[in-house]
């Protein structure tokens, strides 16, 4: 035992010789680190963006049904993302977000076997990104400070353009050689998005003591977080937002196969607008220069005239195209900075849930678009579902002038301003 002692007292001061060390845990991830994960699960979501709504329509060949299924994936995939605070507590985050890859990676399955089988994938596939969401922005907000969210946000939707530009189109494309093309893509990006995250060890996020338990119970940080209007506000924001990519995404594809074009054009489309995300650098400065209200409104005005325009234009297909694919660049812009008033409002004691209720705006537009498609196609053409979503925008255009008008401001510049504004007093 004695010798034995000896020998690893001789390893030990050897390796301190030659300052040799075993590798330590990584540093705290940052900004580009984040980015790049989300840009990989842009690659995910991407290649099928334009894929689902394509077989769903040769599978069961009437817009009413696929609007249905997409309602029906909405309501089943909002319960299972507010469940996600709870199942944090029984299981570690890290697994979680796990758990939510791995949805990703069985509706990569599905989606190869095909047929009625697509259904189940794309619910899968909206299980995964609400899974997925919740845990990344508790990540976001555990490791990113407060005034390199924005920067934070454009990086990630740069990262994210090759797959949010070229997977749409990619996926269509793919699909005159055999449907489950597509889908083998998004099982491979799946797997490197679960490497990437176990290689940047982000664990189980930071833990933050809070003067009670939180519960959890779904109604009660529901409650919590519906009694501050900042966040109802921002949560009302991306679900409009969202609800215009759905209405861009889904129903511009099933317009195009109706009005006798090619079933790719909204695959191209779908890629066209989302190489908008590579001039995201661009539109941040310009939001740093203005406030977060200014930049919201803006977007959400420029949207809806142009989607009101796309169903004025209905009768020239190729026009109501463009002026979408145009109204698009500011659904871009929206992506940017329609998210900053909730991480720039929330607790840090109530991360998890608070995001779970956050996250839910993207099952909550699952419904709520289809939902209205379904309820507008009992009276009109698919063009009328543009119409529709061009109120939305401008509901959501006057809710944004309720904001405050310094919110996003830099502290020194909102204390400038507000120190002229005593002296004109």
């Amino acid at each position: 035992m004695i010798a034995d002692s000896l020998i690893c007292r001789h390893i030990i001061m050897h390796f301190d010789l030659f300052h040799i060390r075993l590798p330590a845990r990584p540093a705290t991830p940052g900004v580009r680190s984040f980015a790049t994960l989300g840009g990989i699960e842009a690659v995910v979501r991407g290649s099928t963006l334009s894929v689902y709504p394509v077989l769903l329509y040769r599978a069961f060949g009437d817009a009413v049904i696929v609007s249905q299924i997409y309602f029906c994936v909405g309501i089943l995939s909002l319960f299972s993302g507010l469940m996600i605070p709870g199942l944090t507590r029984l299981i570690p985050r890290r697994w979680v977000y796990t758990l939510g890859v791995s949805f990703y990676v069985t509706s990569a399955v599905l989606g190869i076997v095909g047929g009625n089988f697509t259904a189940v994938a794309l619910l899968f596939n909206a299980m995964g990104a609400a899974t997925c969401f919740v845990c990344y922005n508790a990540y976001v907000m555990d490791n990113i400070a407060k005034p390199d969210l924005s920067k934070l946000e454009s990086l990630r939707l740069f990262f994210g353009g090759i797959g949010w530009s070229v997977g749409p189109f990619l996926g269509v494309f793919l699909l005159q050689f055999w449907h489950g093309l597509p889908f083998v893509i998004v099982f491979a990006a799946a797997s490197v998005m679960m490497a990437t995250f176990w290689i940047l060890r982000l664990g189980n996020g930071r833990i933050i003591s809070r003067a009670k338990a939180a519960s959890p119970n779904p109604a009660v940080y529901l409650r919590r977080f519906f009694s501050q209007p900042r966040l109802i506000a921002s949560w009302f924001f991306v679900v409009i937002q969202s609800s215009g990519w759905w209405v861009f995404i889904v129903y511009i594809g099933i317009f195009s196969v109706q009005n006798g074009m090619s079933e790719s054009l909204g695959g191209i489309a779908t890629s066209t607008a989302n190489s908008f995300l590579f001039v995201a650098p661009l539109m941040l400065r310009w939001v740093r220069r203005q406030s977060v209200r200014h930049a919201l409104r803006t977007g959400f005005f420029c949207v809806a005239v142009c989607f009101i325009l796309g169903t004025v234009f209905a009768p020239y297909p190729p026009a109501t195209v463009a002026v979408l694919i145009f109204g698009a660049f500011f659904l871009v812009l929206l992506d940017i900075c329609g998210g900053l008033p909730f991480m720039m409002s929330v607790k840090p004691s109530e991360r998890t849930e608070m995001s779970a209720v956050y996250s839910s705006f993207r099952d909550v537009s699952g419904i709520l678009t289809p939902g209205l498609a379904w309820l507008v196609l009992q009276f009109t053409t698919v063009s009328g579902v543009f119409a529709a979503c061009g109120v939305l925008m401008l509901c959501a255009w006057a809710v944004a002038g309720s904001l405050h008008p310094q919110l996003g401001m830099p502290g020194s510049e909102r204390a400038r301003l507000r120190g002229g504004l005593q002296t004109n007093l």
